[in-house]
């Protein structure tokens, strides 16, 4: 163990074989929900790891079985994967859907809905057809894939309600709208309309900026010189899936923990949380998210 807190334990050490190890198959079947970000299948080699075409979607299956043994009964799977295109051509590779149905289909697991995050904030790529050649648009979403053994997993959206629009303010304010039949032919009579539920249901496709290019966390690894993350998670994309699909009290795992944005999320919503990372330094980074850690034997 490298560090722990009053909710968390942060290991380092490849996620495959502590998933096996005696030190964490206690665990099983007591997981409420893994949420992570695996290294995606591009055709750059990365710092933190990441195979190719093929050999990506074997990789990513071998962990469907092992981590679907740390499920709860109403647990749930929560992946998130980039997209990638095909080497020197402007077409997207299917790598990244056939892993995700492979992972799935491997486990007989439950697809329970698809969510993509939409990023207004990331840079335009792919450089050399969206910069130079200028004949696609930038890419700036990625899928993710909530999964699960049951087609009822724990799961409550009131946790997770937006703000009302202010068109939808005046509507419930006034308890007065236009019925009748839509355009879609949807019969709009339905009076629950006008109920104030404290806010909006949130949609599939997730807008949230990643521009935390000042946190914490940076600051710890410059004044420390550590390596950072090169591909961190916002905090409210965690934290989305983490209210939704959980409780406090719950147990959260991230086999790819990176910079541990979901240990955070999680322990600053009162989960409980397990976080596996292999490189030592986004381990030695992630600690300042957590002031108050009692550092394991391999940080003294």
């Amino acid at each position: 163990m490298a560090y722990s807190t009053e909710y968390g334990r942060a290991f380092h050490g490849d996620s495959l074989q502590l998933l096996k190890s005696t030190t964490l198959r206690r665990y099983q079947g007591k997981i409420d929900l893994i949420f992570t970000s695996p290294p995606f299948p591009i055709n750059t080699k990365k710092s933190y790891g990441n195979e190719l075409g093929d050999s990506y979607t074997k990789w990513l299956t071998n962990y469907s079985t092992v981590l679907s043994k740390f499920l709860s009964p109403t647990g749930s799977i929560v992946i998130e994967i980039g997209n990638s295109w095909d080497k020197g051509h402007p077409t997207m590779s299917t790598t990244p859907m056939l892993s995700l149905l492979a992972f799935k289909e491997a486990s007989n697991l439950h697809l329970c809905q698809e969510f993509i995050w939409s990023n207004p904030a990331r840079l335009p790529s792919p450089v050399q057809w969206v910069n130079i050649k200028r004949i696609r648009v930038k890419d700036n979403f990625t899928r993710i894939w909530w999964m699960s053994p049951s087609a009822n997993p724990k799961a409550d959206n009131r946790r997770v309600l937006q703000p009302y629009s202010e068109a939808m303010k005046k509507l419930l304010k006034s308890q007065s709208y236009n019925s009748g039949v839509r355009p879609s032919a949807h019969d709009v009579n339905d009076s629950s309309f006008l109920t104030n539920n404290r806010g909006a249901i949130p949609g599939s496709v997730l807008n949230i900026a990643n521009t935390g290019s000042k946190d914490l966390y940076l600051k710890h690894c410059k004044e420390n010189g550590i390596k950072p993350h090169p591909a961190r998670m916002p905090v409210p994309l965690a934290e989305f899936f983490i209210k939704f699909l959980t409780e406090p009290g719950d147990v959260v795992l991230d086999p790819f923990a990176g910079s541990n944005v979901t240990g955070f999320a999680a322990e600053s919503n009162s989960r409980h949380w397990i976080s596996i990372e292999r490189d030592f330094d986004f381990i030695k980074g992630s600690s300042a998210r957590f002031p108050h850690a009692c550092s394991g034997p391999a940080l003294k």
